[in-house]
């Protein structure tokens, strides 16, 4: 587990590949909206979408508001309350 984004609204914390756990076969990504205290954990295709938009997105030397608006991208699948963190 490694914290690789850490703003005032939002965290993300990479998963490295398990091959022993299916869920992280290819690793995963969790990323908290810390002002709707709300998260999502994302594995498979999905995170290697992630990984790959996130690649791209920081070939470009973004903000750090660009990067809290392309994880904003990513607030309607965030369903599950933060409870402890």
């Amino acid at each position: 587990m490694n914290l690789i984004y850490n703003s005032e609204q939002y965290s993300v914390v990479e998963f490295g590949a398990d091959r022993d756990l299916e869920a992280l076969r290819f690793g995963g990504y969790e990323i908290v909206d810390k002002g709707g205290k709300r998260e999502i954990f994302i594995a498979g295709v999905l995170a290697q979408s992630f990984r790959r938009d996130v690649n791209k997105l920081i070939a470009g030397e973004p903000t750090m508001e660009e990067v809290d608006e392309f994880l904003g991208s990513y607030e309607p699948l965030m369903s599950q309350p933060v409870l402890l963190h």
